[in-house]
């Protein structure tokens, strides 16, 4: 084989990624639970706000908020947002309820606010469940023989 001097190495490595944008990443924290859905991005910190929007923010109805609808439509108020700030890419981190009350599953926007991001032209990087899972902290409610219905 021949020996590639350097300058060739760092032209071939130009060349590959002359095509390749510079990607600017952010997190979307989306918080999904069944009565609503928060999108939520921030920096790779997570300490400054980027954008924020929920599903109470573009429907009228209550019962509405935590629809796949609603949560499409915030996804890409955000995403907007974003993309006006010259963000091009995302860590998702999807968080339900959890704890040891609430449910384990994010509810039903979650996959399509998830689904509107990436059609909105950002970039999905990690996708990552943050639900909050109890170990041995409260009480759980309900006494020694549970809910009686």
């Amino acid at each position: 084989m021949a020996e590639k001097t350097v300058t060739e190495v760092v032209e071939r490595r130009a060349a590959l990624t002359a095509g390749k944008r510079d990607v600017r990443w952010a997190v979307a924290h989306i918080y999904s639970s069944y009565n609503n859905t928060i999108i939520h991005i921030t920096d790779m910190t997570g300490r400054e706000t980027i954008s924020l929007s929920s599903g109470g923010q573009v429907v009228k109805q209550h019962r509405l908020e935590s629809s796949p609808t609603a949560a499409m439509i915030a996804a890409k108020k955000a995403a907007e947002s974003a993309i006006e700030k010259g963000i091009t890419g995302v860590h998702v981190r999807i968080k339900a309820v959890g704890g040891h009350e609430g449910p384990n599953t994010p509810g039903p926007g979650a996959q399509a606010a998830v689904r509107a991001l990436s059609r909105m032209g950002l970039r999905i990087g990690l996708i990552e469940e943050v639900t909050p899972l109890p170990h041995d902290g409260c009480r759980k409610s309900g006494g020694k023989r549970g809910r009686r219905v």
